[in-house]
């Protein structure tokens, strides 16, 4: 370990870098004595300068050591919702990274068990993230890996800048380690469990439920016990999305922060980037995946260049099992190079079935592949939005997609748009212009049901901009739901001519659930409006508000938008 006792190099590396392939710029903070920077009471910052940064969301990147599963599908959709939902907006050049995680023990075990080169095995199972991201109708602006070169460059620049301002030393690290969750665990974070496969006792993880192992090494350390006061007071500016989360984070940091070993011996890990300078350490697999996000906005950039391609993030989307990394060990780092901190951890649970956490030992994961190919893509997104949980976990069954399907997509849009096309028998686009023009005349069930709708577009918009597209769509789901109802009670079909208004009611909702739904169901919403005839410059949420456009409804013609699943078994 000489190599770990000896002075590091002044960031020769890193200026290296910066004269051959990026702007020459110099930090000022780095003239800064060590001891300062250790004291130094400087903010960390939430926004960053001009000019206007793009909207920046982010799923993790997905670990290779396995295939995906429906939790993988289930972030990827949540991601794009809300990437999505800024064109709705009318917001230009939002963007969306998602990708891999290549590095580390799991995946140095997996490709030796696998027999087979450690690339070609990240090779081939990046490859199935990046089939599920296209199956799921991603749009997706970069997909990164953490064998990429880029990323390599940046990590290492990462670490240097880390090293150069006094928050890396050695030391020896004794504690619990679990290759399966990639990190050390204190004594009161393990407990002894019977492992019910082999009926054998083991130690494990009490937050993950990961078997661990006692290991003693000398390695570097980062100074996270330095950040506890400016991460208590970030989670108060509502960082942590549900604030469900919040207390569990905040109650860690609070009970203490122990110093974080960011290496391993490569005699235990050569899978991985290694640290500037020591051939003997590889750098921590996390600290290595989360700068993936900088690497998309173009890190190291010069101060404030970040905001061109993004940085800070808007939303980093994660599982709830990642909660310590996204909302501990992130912001900590950027703090310690006053980088701009992302704006929020978007934090969703997980998914089980018959109310047990999915494992592939017991065999109960879903493929998701194969839902796709089963009930549709939009139906899966749907589902997925409609029924997952952030603050619980949800429950997945074939038979409540089904269900599903049938009361709000089948027998609710589908069903009205058929019926609502059908009744006016040709002339919707004359009761439209009667309604708007106000020769159509409302009674109190009109009145009451435009009401509600005049309120969708203002309260789907309230809950995305708190970042929770489960309730914004259950909004969308209510008023479907709501619209069957009053298209049956009203009764159109008895003389369309004299419920000329309810028939415009009924389109408008159709119109404006299309348009609310473009993040969630990007085919199914386009094949609404499409059927409506509503203008493709016309679909924005600034459209979206009831009898504002007078366009629509010129040669419809009935259409079957969610036929009978093929199989329902």
């Amino acid at each position: 370990m000489a190599s770990l006792r000896g002075s590091f190099r002044a960031l020769s590396w890193a200026n290296h870098l910066l004269a051959h392939q990026r702007p020459s710029w110099k930090c000022a903070s780095c003239k800064i004595p060590r001891s300062a920077v250790l004291r130094s009471p400087r903010r960390y910052a939430t926004t960053s300068a001009a000019p206007k940064k793009p909207y920046y969301v982010t799923t993790p990147i997905f670990y290779v050591n396995a295939a995906p599963h429906v939790g993988h599908l289930y972030t990827m959709v949540i991601a794009d919702v809300l990437k999505r939902w800024r064109a709705v907006l009318g917001e230009e050049g939002a963007q969306l990274l998602t990708g891999t995680d290549e590095h580390g023990m799991k995946i140095q075990q997996a490709a030796q068990a696998a027999g087979i080169d450690t690339q070609a095995f990240c090779d081939r199972n990046c490859k199935t993230f990046k089939d599920l991201a296209q199956a799921a109708d991603l749009d997706h602006d970069h997909f990164i890996r953490t064998t990429d070169a880029s990323h390599k460059q940046a990590v290492q620049y990462f670490w240097e800048m880390l090293e150069n301002r006094g928050y890396i030393y050695t030391s020896k690290h004794e504690g619990w380690y679990s290759v399966s969750d990639e990190t050390f665990y204190p004594q009161s974070q393990v407990h002894l469990a019977l492992d019910p496969a082999t009926g054998r006792k083991r130690m494990v993880s009490i937050e993950t439920g990961k078997e661990v192992e006692w290991s003693s090494e000398t390695n570097y350390h980062f100074r996270l016990s330095a950040f506890k006061d400016r991460l208590l007071e970030l989670y108060e500016t509502g960082f942590i999305a549900p604030e469900h989360y919040k207390d569990r984070v905040v109650q860690a940091v609070t009970s203490g922060l122990t110093d974080l070993s960011i290496s391993r011996p490569v005699e235990r890990l050569t899978w991985g980037i290694p640290v500037p300078g020591d051939d003997s350490q590889t750098i921590y697999v996390w600290l290595d995946a989360l700068v993936n996000y900088l690497t998309k906005a173009g890190y190291p950039f010069p101060p404030g260049e970040g905001a061109r391609l993004g940085w800070p993030a808007d939303v980093h989307v994660v599982g709830k099992d990642i909660v310590r990394f996204h909302c501990v060990y992130w912001p900590a780092f950027l703090m310690a190079l006053d980088l701009p901190l992302p704006r929020n951890v978007l934090v969703h649970a997980h998914w089980t079935m018959n109310r047990e956490k999915m494992s592939k030992s017991t065999g109960n994961v879903v493929n998701p592949f194969f839902a796709i190919d089963r009930f549709g893509v939009d139906t899966m997104r749907f589902f997925l939005a409609h029924q997952g949980g952030f603050a619980s976990d949800a429950d997945y069954d074939n038979a409540h997609i089904i269900r599903d399907y049938k009361k709000y997509l089948q027998k609710g849009i589908g069903n009205i748009a058929h019926r609502t096309i059908g009744c006016s028998k040709g002339k919707l686009r004359t009761y439209i212009l009667n309604a708007t023009s106000g020769t159509s005349p409302a009674s109190p069930a009109d009145k009451t049901y435009q009401s509600v709708l005049e309120k969708l577009p203002t309260r789907v918009s309230e809950h995305m901009e708190k970042l929770n597209p489960r309730s914004a769509i259950q909004e969308i789901m209510a008023v479907v739901l709501q619209t069957n109802k009053y298209f049956s009670n009203s009764a159109p079909w008895s003389d369309p001519e004299e419920k000329q208004r309810v028939l415009y009611n009924v389109a408008e909702s159709m119109r404006i659930t299309g348009i609310l739904l473009q993040p969630f169901m990007p085919t199914k919403a386009k094949e609404i409006l499409d059927v409506f005839r509503v203008d493709t410059s016309k679909r924005k949420l600034s459209d979206a508000s009831y009898g504002s456009d007078a366009g629509y409804g010129e040669g419809i013609e009935k259409k079957i938008i969610f036929p009978p699943l093929v199989s329902e078994e």
